[in-house]
């Protein structure tokens, strides 16, 4: 199995928008990479929907009913590697 590198600025883009859009804040200091999104209460079932629409829209990838598992989204750090491994899959 391949390691999949975390993308700086896919981690960075989605801090911000999680920031902006969940936290009603542009700071992104309080929020971790390590952060549990789900289990803190940032995101809900009907923010998790508005996240998948922007990441498929943000990074150009498609999300399949079959990969929205909790562990794929429940920090920054596991939605980036998620993404990343998406991009690699989608050039090959």
């Amino acid at each position: 199995m391949t390691t999949v590198h975390i993308n700086n600025k896919v981690t960075a883009a989605l801090r911000q928008y999680i920031s902006s859009e969940f936290l009603l804040s542009d700071n992104t200091n309080g929020l971790k990479n390590d952060d549990l999104l789900f289990e803190s209460g940032i995101i809900d079932s009907v923010g998790a929907m508005t996240l998948i629409l922007y990441m498929e829209e943000r990074f150009s990838i498609q999300i399949l009913e079959e990969e929205l598992f909790p562990e794929n989204f429940a920090t920054i750090e596991h939605i980036s590697k998620f993404i990343s491994k998406k991009q690699n899959q989608e050039i090959t």
